[in-house]
């Protein structure tokens, strides 16, 4: 759609429009989930109810990310992006002109969609117009993005909230994402141009064996298990993040406010997480071997935090941050590296989707159901299911590594 940019200027531009689009999705995606215990308190509802929206965004969110993956290759990036990012606008419009539960749990699924619309052709966008080394670059920055927006919600939600309530934190980032949504769409033209070119960013030298089907590729590379461990880390990643706010409100009595606040180390965190995670990589060249050393740490420290969880509130952020820290680390090991492998059976897009699509639905279960256990049960059984989906995650990997290692490395 757009030739290969050359212009040193063209290009920054364009990874900053690229950074800029996905740092705004963000505000306008996990906005709901920062305000969550808010909301609960304004609105006067359970706990479980209160979560329907972010279990109802996962799912929808998880079921775009198949379809516009396919829609991504056959629609212009630049309409695709600028529908996308304005219909979550108006959804967070919307969310704040109808305070009610019945109301935002199907504006909320209707937005999770409309995120499902912005990361296929982001990345379309950057592979057509990016050799392949500004390629890398701009992933590397666009994913710094990702997290200097839930740091930027975490940051947002509570003053917000503070302002004049919840509904502030959903009438700012609708406004902005209009506005990013135009910005987009102009700037975009001004790089495009007529003609396709070569997506050499994407390029890879392999032999495009289509004979092996689906089915059987998912028992050659053992898939089975790997979509097993990705729907328990999101299960731990998103659903620690979403639930931190309530429990720290419930347990140790700070304002939803500050309870919220102290949520923004998570993203801080994950920064570190990811380059741990591809450090550990480099040294152990088996994704599922070191996804599972993380699962691991993530299973002690669950374990450590079960007797001090009611009385320890700095020890008690600091282990959830370590637990998430690690979720982060196996979603660059499961999510974005173990893809590559397949790209000599013409599969890398296909087993892309697969494995996102999965994250959310361990993120859809968790963001009910840890509130329904918390609820029910109290946090210290919260807690307890943390460390089994951990230990789940860490047998699945360690069960797995050895006949991955046999399909990644065949020579």
């Amino acid at each position: 759609m757009i030739n290969r940019l050359t212009s040193r200027r063209d290009i920054r531009f364009l990874s900053f429009l690229c950074c800029l689009v996905y740092f705004v999705s963000y505000l306008t995606r996990l906005n709901y989930a920062a305000c969550l215990a808010e909301v609960q308190r304004s609105l006067n509802i359970s706990k479980s109810l209160a979560g329907l929206p972010v279990t109802g965004c996962f799912i929808t969110y998880g079921i775009g990310q198949l379809l516009c993956g396919f829609m991504g290759d056959r629609f212009h990036p630049r309409d695709m992006i600028f529908t996308g990012l304005t219909a979550t606008s108006v959804c967070n419009l919307l969310a704040a002109l109808f305070p009610r539960i019945e109301v935002i749990i199907p504006i909320w699924c209707f937005n999770g969609f409309f995120q499902s619309m912005l990361w296929p052709p982001l990345v379309r966008a950057m592979a057509e117009g990016l050799d392949e080394e500004h390629y890398k670059k701009c992933c590397v920055q666009v994913s710094v993005a990702s997290s200097a927006g839930m740091i930027a919600v975490y940051v947002l939600a509570p003053v917000c909230i503070f302002i004049s309530g919840w509904r502030l934190a959903f009438i700012f980032p609708g406004l902005l994402g209009i506005a990013t949504a135009f910005f987009w769409l102009l700037s975009f033209t001004r790089l495009q141009s007529d003609g396709t070119n070569t997506v050499s960013a994407l390029n890879v030298e392999m032999e495009t064996d289509y004979t092996i089907k689906l089915p059987a590729l998912f028992l050659q590379a053992s898939l089975i298990p790997i979509l097993l461990a990705i729907i328990l880390h999101g299960i731990l990643r998103d659903g620690i993040t979403t639930w931190m706010p309530a429990y720290i409100t419930e347990t140790f009595g700070l304002s939803t406010s500050l309870s919220i606040l102290t949520t923004a180390v998570l993203p801080i965190f994950s920064i570190f997480s990811i380059t741990i995670a591809s450090w550990l990589l480099q040294k152990l060249h088996n994704e599922l071997f070191t996804a599972g050393i993380l699962f691991v740490i993530g299973t002690l420290s669950s374990l450590l935090l079960l007797p001090f969880y009611q009385s320890l509130p700095v020890f008690s952020i600091t282990m959830m941050t370590l637990i998430t820290g690690c979720m982060y680390g196996i979603n660059l090991l499961l999510i974005s590296r173990v893809p590559r492998h397949f790209a000599r059976f013409g599969r890398v897009a296909t087993i892309s989707g697969i494995l996102n699509a999965s994250t959310y639905i361990g993120s859809s279960l968790s963001t009910y159901a840890f509130g329904a256990i918390s609820e029910r049960f109290g946090w210290f059984y919260t807690i307890a299911v943390w460390v089994l989906v951990a230990l789940g995650g860490a047998l699945l990997c360690f069960f797995t590594f050895r006949k991955w290692e046999r399909f990644s490395n065949p020579d």
